[in-house]
């Protein structure tokens, strides 16, 4: 595969979104071959200069990864979103967006557990925290507000993915806002948590509502290996709030046969309703 876009850049009537697990840096003793952060670093760099997205939702990202993100895609991007353990280190669900298209109006980070205002803390049988980030824009090009929200579900506690999904539908509450949520589930469209997010939420799946689908339905996990197509699609990116999405992707980019990650991004063309407030 080349350094050709699967969407490429938005339009100023559309807005480019991605859904992408980065694959969290190893200290190299822990990390082997097409692991290792300086050999997918330079790769993640060319996908993103292909694909320029306004919006990325990352998972997995330490702070300096994903400074190195924005730093790739321009100096107009900027970061949201702090690391997961309570004094706000470690790896985050950040949201990488692009401040000429997009201005940033709010956002807040919640733990997903019993006490989401505590940091760090962890309820529902997940061994490390989790949290979600909620921000809120205005999109300059249309005058649109916009609602992003990211997130990493727990890989080990169905019943966490299940009450995390809960409370991020609380979170998000009732309104007709535009609304995205990029999320890492770790379990497959369909499961118990897509349902709570699908029917509590009100949330779409962009994949299956999308005018036109640029690829096949790939596996988004796929470990650096080649892709499957037809497979489990643990990673989603679900809209709500009168947004169309005019076509969706899932990214199996390949250079000299690396992949930049153990995931792959799912991507999104997006027409926001203009004149919400």
């Amino acid at each position: 595969m080349s350094d050709a876009p699967l969407l490429g850049p938005a339009t100023a009537t559309d807005l480019s979104v991605m859904s992408y697990n980065i694959r969290r840096r190893l200290p190299r003793a822990l990390s082997w071959g097409s692991d290792r952060w300086e050999v997918r670093a330079p790769l993640l760099a060319r996908l993103l200069a292909a694909e320029r997205p306004s919006v990325v939702g990352l998972q997995e990202a330490l702070g300096d990864q994903a400074a190195f993100v924005a730093s790739s895609l321009g100096a107009g991007y900027r970061v949201v979103g702090a690391g997961r353990d309570r004094d706000g280190r470690g790896e985050g669900c950040p949201i990488v967006y692009d401040s000429e298209r997009l201005e940033e109006t709010e956002w807040r980070q919640y733990a997903l557990s019993s006490t989401p205002l505590v940091p760090g803390s962890r309820s529902w049988g997940n061994p490390l925290p989790r949290i979600v980030v909620v921000a809120r824009f205005s999109d300059r090009a249309t005058g649109a507000a916009l609602r992003i929200a990211n997130t990493h579900l727990d890989p080990f506690s169905a019943r966490s993915r299940l009450l995390s999904a809960r409370l991020i539908c609380g979170l998000l509450g009732p309104d007709g806002t535009p609304t995205v949520l990029t999320c890492d589930a770790n379990e497959p469209a369909g499961s118990h948590a897509y349902s709570e997010l699908v029917g509590r939420g009100g949330l779409a799946d962009a994949w299956r509502g999308a005018d036109r689908q640029t690829t096949p339905e790939w596996n988004t996990y796929s470990g650096y290996r080649q892709p499957r197509a037809r497979g489990r699609r643990i990673d989603w990116l679900l809209v709500r709030g009168g947004i169309r999405v005019r076509a969706a992707g899932i990214n199996a980019a390949r250079f000299a046969g690396a992949a930049a990650s153990d995931h792959e991004p799912v991507q999104a063309l997006l027409r926001l309703p203009t004149g919400t407030d």
